[in-house]
């Protein structure tokens, strides 16, 4: 099975990849993994990317799509996350790549906020924490490895409010735009 995941930032698209992957076997694709991953390997490809990246820019569509298609080739069941975002790159994407749904999970705003303004990242392995729902053992210590959890900047109230607007922004034509496909699932999350 063909994936794309839309939904806000801390509404779980994470939490439920993994366990679709859990049952079905499929593997996660986020682009901005993707992108690093290639430039880390200096692929053809990658290399191509480093050249925007350095330079600030956003990354072609098509490069990112040669980038997913090189990913992907041969594999039967993978869920895309992260791309995408608008709809010149849904169009492109539709050329080049079949899917079979798209899920667009959604959830309260409010909710939203307190999933992301709890979250706690451990700065040496990356652990997630949340400061109500998988609190660790000791405040402020990743229960994994005993680094330092900390509150990413953007997961702080002002600049969540900020990221569901841009969100909002680039979604709701994305999402009109697989619904008139027939291909949207919407899920409450």
């Amino acid at each position: 099975m063909k994936l794309i995941f839309l939904g806000a930032p801390g509404v779980g698209k994470g939490t439920y990849s993994k366990k679709i992957m859990a049952i079905t076997g499929s593997r996660q694709i986020s682009t901005g993994d993707l992108l690093r991953e290639a430039v880390k390997n200096q692929t053809e490809l990658g290399l191509k990317a480093k050249e925007y990246m350095d330079s600030g820019s956003l990354v072609p569509d098509q490069l990112v799509i040669d980038l997913l298609k090189e990913k992907i080739q041969g594999m039967d069941s993978y869920i895309l996350d992260g791309f995408p975002r608008t709809i010149p790159q849904a169009e492109a994407l539709d050329e080049e790549i079949k899917i079979d749904k798209v899920v667009s999970f959604e959830a309260p705003e409010e909710l939203i906020i307190q999933r992301l303004s709890g979250r706690r990242v451990c700065k040496s392995c990356g652990s997630i924490f949340h400061i109500e729902n998988i609190p660790p053992k000791q405040d402020g210590v990743c229960d994994n490895c005993g680094g330092e959890l900390f509150q990413r900047d953007d997961d702080k109230p002002e600049a969540i409010k900020h990221r569901l607007v841009v969100y909002r922004e680039q979604t709701e034509p994305l999402i009109k735009h697989y619904k008139e496909k027939g291909l949207l699932v919407t899920v409450d999350a």
